[in-house]
């Protein structure tokens, strides 16, 4: 049998193990990096721990984009999944609750139908006033029971209704939840996979125009070294931020990865994504990233961007690796600027990568 006290030692132990490959790493002591090595100390997640183990005996350390995507692949997915547990339990139990209620009103709709067929029969052989009315009563009786029994079957119906109504909006707004990066508010990877899947099948089977953003916040890892790990976070929604401002109505933003950033653009040729992906790049580098503890100005943020548009023989697959190398190709070339599939700079970048 476990004790209280055994209990507290071995979370303790757990609980030293965590901040000490965080000491030791020099990782933040922020609570998303303590609870990848909590659950890495009490060994229940053993492809969390495989991938850990993996990348540091072949990089010899955990960068942030790494500790992010451990945290999206191992454990957040599972909070997700507990939490819709939980409510699909609290749809069953309502189910059943009103399966009872109906079952009881069968069965007195069934006592009911007995008790009407015998008043019948005591009706045709009554003789006498009195025994008429002892019928009577007993019907009287018996429609009461029945009328209370309904009246409770369609108030549990109401409640039950409001009731998987709740539990409904619940599963929609954990489902919203796991398709959004927590950090920016933007759509997180899962979210973009499955919304340019369906946005290029679209394009494809309406022979509509398609133009994707793919751009990366230059200079990343310097502002985390140079300034922490909460600087670059706040360099990753201020970059958010100028999205959720920058693109509306039917364009589909995202966080790709790490300090990677998606737009698709449906509807949309190559020279209009153009214009947008530089004012997104502008939106951007107008705004002064400040350190909020000091106040200190930080200097401007800048971004590159590669885009690319669909075309007749394209899947998903070959639009993102377009766009990919367009950006690749802007980085390479000076970083701040936009490079698209048709400029010089991307058929350089593709002709070095062949050779």
């Amino acid at each position: 049998m476990v004790t209280v006290l055994d209990e507290h030692e071995r979370t303790m132990a757990f609980a030293e193990v965590a901040l000490g490959q965080i000491r030791s790493l020099r990782q933040t002591a922020i609570p998303r990096n303590y609870e990848i090595w909590y659950v890495y100390a009490t060994c229940h997640n053993a492809p969390l721990n495989k991938i850990i183990n993996e990348t540091l005996a072949r990089n010899g350390k955990l960068t942030e984009a790494d500790l992010e995507q451990i945290y999206e692949t191992y454990l957040s997915h599972l909070k997700t999944t507990d939490r819709i547990d939980k409510v699909g339990a609290r749809v069953i139990g309502e189910i059943d609750d009103v399966m009872r209620l109906i079952n009881d009103a069968l069965g007195m709709s069934a006592s009911y139908d007995a008790s009407l067929s015998g008043a019948s029969e005591r009706l045709a052989v009554a003789e006498n006033r009195d025994q008429v009315k002892s019928v009577v009563d007993q019907l009287v009786k018996s429609t009461r029971e029945m009328r209370d029994i309904n009246k409770a079957l369609e108030e549990r119906l109401t409640l039950s209704k409001s009731e998987i109504s709740n539990l409904q909006q619940s599963l929609e707004a954990i489902r919203a939840e796991s398709l959004t990066d927590p950090l920016t508010g933007l759509g997180n990877r899962k979210y973009f996979d499955r919304m340019i899947e369906m946005a290029v099948q679209t394009a494809l089977a309406d022979s509509e125009p398609l133009s994707l953003l793919m751009f990366d916040i230059d200079h990343f890892k310097s502002f985390n070294d140079s300034y922490g790990h909460l600087t670059g976070d706040q360099v990753l929604r201020l970059v958010g931020m100028s999205l959720k401002q920058t693109i509306k109505g039917q364009d589909i933003t995202a966080r790709y990865g790490g300090e990677e950033f998606a737009v698709v653009l449906p509807n949309t040729a190559l020279r209009q994504a153009l214009m947008v992906a530089d004012h997104i790049r502008r939106a951007v580098m107008a705004k002064e990233l400040k350190k909020k503890s000091t106040g200190e100005i930080l200097g401007r943020v800048t971004i590159s961007v590669g885009v690319s548009m669909l075309k007749p023989a394209d899947d998903t697959d070959t639009l993102i690796e377009r766009a990919d190398a367009c950006l690749y190709a802007a980085k390479r070339n000076g970083r701040n600027r936009v490079i698209c599939e048709v400029d010089p700079e991307y058929a350089a970048e593709t002709q070095s990568a062949v050779a």
